[in-house]
């Protein structure tokens, strides 16, 4: 089991900067991958980026060059970075854990997303 609890967000203009934070519950190390998602009003919820246990990171077309996904690991705590922050990053974002127990089948966490609002 892993409990993701967020934090960060809220209203930023366009233009700026906003960082959100994850938390897990157990070491990320452990964690096969962690991620952001997000889900604008009336859209389906979609990728954002991503973050293997090894480093490994991927991201949206929309969000390179302008999202940076990072990790602590000594804090379990998985990041996101949002400069030049467009109106149409507007949406929640949820934090996302594939963990895998020894000997058992993945499983997938979320948190409870945070709203970032980016007023024009």
């Amino acid at each position: 089991q892993v409990q993701l609890v967020e934090s960060g967000g809220g209203l930023v203009q366009a233009g700026g900067s906003s960082r959100l934070s994850c938390a897990a519950s157990r070491s990320i190390l452990s964690i096969d991958v962690m991620a952001w998602y997000r889900q604008a009003p009336g859209k389906q919820r979609e990728l954002v980026t991503s973050i293997t246990k090894v480093g490994s990171t991927n991201y949206a077309d929309s969000v390179k060059g302008r999202f940076t996904i990072s990790r602590d690991d000594a804090k379990n705590t998985v990041y996101l970075q949002m400069n030049s922050l467009k109106p149409e990053d507007t949406a929640v974002y949820y934090c996302y854990a594939r963990y895998r127990p020894l000997g058992a089948t993945p499983g997938d966490y979320w948190g409870q997303g945070t709203q970032v609002p980016v007023s024009s």
